[in-house]
């Protein structure tokens, strides 16, 4: 317990950045050895850091005291496109120009993300773990780009995770764990309002209000179950997080009015399976559903729910070295639309007061937040230098993605392309 105490300053010190996350807004797994083998963790246990964040089933099979430490390299490669908004830095017709802006390379292309946990054991059947992490969020900017509307964002999500898991017997262990939650919002944008109905937009304003912090408190339950030596089964359920963002957006010009903005990140359930064939190579897949259509916010921008799918491997090449390598896949939540209504205004968002079209809708998914990436590969390794030290490194890569969607017979369209790579490093002691 002392070892647990003092290292909670190690956790209050974490912070975290903004990233372009994978699953929707949600990053594939947290720890290396997680990423390198397709984001798994549920019917497999790879690091202290997993059973802590992703399966608590896990946490009660965790021997000694651990402490992991590391972080993530995020570079996503994002590109956005408008056409038949209007450049309101272009003066050349009295600042409203109709423009098709091509496609455009997103400013934010860099971010650091870092993770933590500590587990340990109590007795043969109780262990306790804290973990943080940086496991949601996203953003573009395209501040200094013309016909984006110099939209700029900047989504980050945080959880500090206290968890235990109790061993029933051999084969049985279930946990649960507490998320607290950490969230800032940053939506900027100059938008244009036809205020006349002339479709020509004549008033222009920066609607942004700036980074808004927000709390929020979640659960997870977990179980494992080993019916065989070498096989493991596994289950979780993470609750909803209700989030809510104060004074980011002016959605009603008339009013002038910075509007809250309700976030809900939304609830998962998953199952998997590990199989050891050989003492030398682990396997392993997970099915996880992440319900993005009934989430506040993510609802009203009319996300899809996503069905995740992760495989994944490790081979032990020597005593010292396990090679590992996965794939993860998720149909993107935002999908091509075409012949959106531009005109009626009848969607809502909470907590805005002004109302959106069906396609003012997509255009500031796709220019704002284009979580779009769907297909993953991964491949990583483990070095263990000493019976206690690991080091541990992952390597994510996501396919470029398009998505595209129009109204007005095509004369209005807005499209993002994503890619995505990331390098992961945990430096874990075992005592």
């Amino acid at each position: 317990m002392r070892k647990v105490a003092g290292s909670v300053a190690l956790i209050t010190a974490v912070v975290s950045t903004a990233a372009f996350a994978t699953n929707g807004d949600n990053m594939i797994g947290v720890s290396p050895a997680s990423r390198a083998m397709g984001g798994l963790g549920t019917g497999i246990c790879l690091e202290p850091t997993d059973s802590i964040f992703r399966n608590p089933g896990w946490l009660a099979r965790q021997k000694g005291f651990n402490l992991s430490f590391g972080g993530i390299l995020f570079m996503p490669h994002v590109k956005g496109r408008s056409k038949g908004y209007w450049d309101t830095d272009d003066t050349t017709a009295g600042g409203v120009v109709p423009v098709d802006s091509g496609y455009q390379t997103s400013d934010a292309d860099t971010f650091t993300i870092p993770e933590i946990a500590i587990t340990n054991q109590i007795n043969d059947r109780i262990v306790i773990g804290l973990g943080a992490y940086g496991v949601s969020g996203m953003g573009v900017d395209y501040r200094d780009k013309n016909g984006l509307n110099r939209m700029h964002t900047s989504l980050q999500f945080m959880r500090i995770v206290p968890a235990i898991g109790y061993k029933v017997n051999d084969q049985l262990a279930i946990g649960g764990a507490l998320h607290l939650a950490w969230g800032s919002l940053d939506l900027g944008a100059t938008m244009a309002y036809d205020a006349d109905g002339d479709g020509v937009p004549g008033t222009t304003w920066n609607a942004g209000g700036g980074q808004s912090q927000s709390y929020g408190i979640g659960a997870s339950i977990g179980i494992n179950y080993k019916p065989l030596h070498n096989v493991c089964l596994g289950a979780y359920y993470q609750s909803p997080v209700k989030m809510k963002y104060k004074n980011v957006f002016i959605s009603n010009p008339m009013t002038g009015k910075l509007d809250d903005l309700k976030l809900e990140q939304p609830q998962e359930v998953s199952v998997g399976v590990g199989f050891k064939p050989i003492p030398e190579l682990k396997m392993g897949f997970d099915i996880r559903w992440i319900n993005w259509s009934d989430a506040d916010g993510y609802k009203q921008f009319k996300w899809k729910d996503q069905w995740v799918f992760a495989v994944g491997g490790e081979y032990k090449a020597t005593p010292r070295l396990a090679l590992r390598a996965g794939y993860n896949y998720a149909k993107s939540p935002i999908r091509d639309k075409n012949n959106l209504d531009a005109v009626n205004r009848n969607n809502t968002v909470p907590d805005f007061s002004g109302r959106f079209s069906d396609y003012e809708i997509e255009w500031f998914n796709l220019i704002g937040f284009p979580a779009i990436t769907e297909h993953h590969i991964t491949l990583g390794f483990g070095y263990q230098f000493t019976e206690n030290f690991t080091l541990n490194a992952s390597y994510v890569h996501a396919f470029e993605k398009k998505v595209e969607s129009t109204a007005n017979g095509g004369r209005l369209l807005a499209g993002a392309k994503n890619a995505q790579d990331s390098i992961g490093v945990s430096l874990d002691w075992h005592f």
